[in-house]
């Protein structure tokens, strides 16, 4: 099956949300120090300005999958993008700092549920052959989002400097959420929430307008699949039958957050301030480094159908183990600065090119459908937990020890090899009915 123009727009505009995502994730490392200055923040009130949002998409990621299950993956997509703009705009004018916070939770809700809804549609959409390019494109996304949060940091740090400079950071991705609410309606439906439904009809026209060369077979599998799983009745996700696939999206998930990857992106400035380097240098070391990011994304996208996800999961733990473990040296010796930006350069690409690409995409494949949506939520909602409790003690216990957080995330970067090489198996190129076959035996 090749690609055709529908299954990319669909797969596209799902993935906006992906942008909005990394955008909103990453802007607040070039607002820390303008936000503790202006509202006078100890280093536990700016720790819990920079978690507030992650706190929100812990909400946003459990909820969504209600509403993806019942109304649909494409719809409730509709409902994050409105969040996004309501969290952007209310960021710019918030006029105390609880009003800030309260609409940085907003723009975590709007985090969380397109972290769940918007690998679930692209993975539903798309063959097996192109499952984990095409999932893998919300990923790039995300980093492209990053990417663009430190150049806008960049740019509106030279172009409007003062005290509104920051509401200009946090408030310009306005623009891209109403781009991505218009663009939701010339999308169709998942087939496979559609045949969930019962509705084959609307799901056989979803499959022919996504160039399915066998739509019959394709339909008569998700259509079988759907029956199984109304045989289960109302499953459970925490079942005897989905044991395997819950801890594979939970440990990735988490294994993901202690890398330390969302702290060291949210208080890039900061780490780079420490070491010793001016406002101006320390944006554009964060652009490098996004820079870096959207490379190696993309190198993974490239190959992560051939090589496959538990090989790059592998590769990219060696590679962010040795860099962090460089990072803590450099802060513990107190010389050698320069070396900073490699290692972390370092660190960012071995992520990028393994778990920053493969997260999203293996969590949309090891659940049922019957329990899609409540699985994607539970390893989503893990990873924002995770991202949360890190992102908030990070500036606690870099107070104390600069070297401390990376010698932790060095070591669980260890562990995450140990267990991907003895318990992960492959899911490249498997359909997600075999794959659902597969994880039920425990394989």
């Amino acid at each position: 099956m090749a690609l055709n123009s529908t299954l990319v727009k669909s797969t596209v505009v799902a993935a906006l949300g992906g942008l909005l995502f990394g955008f909103d994730t990453a802007v607040i490392a070039g607002a820390t120090s303008a936000l503790s200055g202006f509202f006078h923040l100890t280093p536990g009130g700016l720790g819990l300005t920079v978690s507030i949002a992650l706190w929100g998409t812990v909400v946003g990621a459990l909820a969504a999958g209600i509403p993806g299950d019942r109304y649909g993956r494409r719809d409730s997509l509709r409902v994050t993008a409105i969040l996004y703009l309501v969290s952007a705009l209310g960021c710019a004018f918030a006029w105390n700092w609880s009003m800030l916070v309260c609409f940085r939770f907003v723009g975590g809700l709007a985090i969380g549920a397109s972290s769940v809804l918007g690998p679930m549609y692209i993975a539903e959409i798309a063959p097996a052959k192109w499952r984990g390019r095409l999932v893998g494109c919300f990923q790039f996304n995300v980093v492209a989002g990053i990417l663009l949060a430190y150049f806008s940091n960049y740019v509106v740090g030279l172009a409007a400097p003062g005290a509104a400079e920051w509401r200009w950071k946090l408030g310009v991705s306005a623009a891209p959420a109403a781009l991505f609410f218009v663009m939701l309606f010339l999308i169709p439906r998942s087939p496979r929430w559609l045949a969930e439904k019962g509705r084959t009809a609307e799901a056989r026209a979803v499959l022919e307008q996504i160039g399915e060369e066998r739509v019959d077979e394709e339909l008569n599998d998700i259509v079988a699949a759907a029956q199984l799983e109304r045989q289960y009745g109302q499953e459970r996700l925490f079942s005897a039958r989905n044991r395997f696939p819950l801890f594979l999206a939970v440990s990735i998930a988490m294994f993901n957050q202690l890398s330390g990857i969302n702290a060291i992106l949210y208080y890039l400035n900061d780490i780079f301030a420490k070491a010793g380097f001016t406002k101006v240098s320390g944006d554009l070391q964060a652009v490098a480094i996004g820079a870096t990011n959207l490379l190696f994304t993309m190198i993974a996208m490239s190959i992560i159908d051939r090589v496959g996800r538990r090989t790059l999961m592998a590769i990219g733990s060696v590679g962010t183990a040795a860099c962090l473990a460089g990072v803590a040296v450099v802060f513990w010796m107190g010389r050698h600065e320069g070396l900073l930006v490699w290692l972390l350069i370092g660190f960012i690409a071995s992520f990028a090119f393994s778990q920053g690409s493969v997260i999203w995409v293996y969590i949309s494949e090891v659940f049922p459908t019957a329990v899609r949506g409540k699985g994607q939520s539970l390893g989503s909602s893990t990873h924002w937990i995770m991202n949360a409790l890190i992102s908030w003690g990070f500036p606690i216990v870099a107070a104390s020890s600069k070297a401390a957080p990376f010698v932790f995330f060095s070591a669980m970067m260890v562990l995450q090899l140990i267990v991907v090489l003895s318990v992960y198996p492959e899911t490249k190129g498997v359909s997600l009915e075999d794959m659902e076959r597969k994880l039920a035996a425990g394989r």
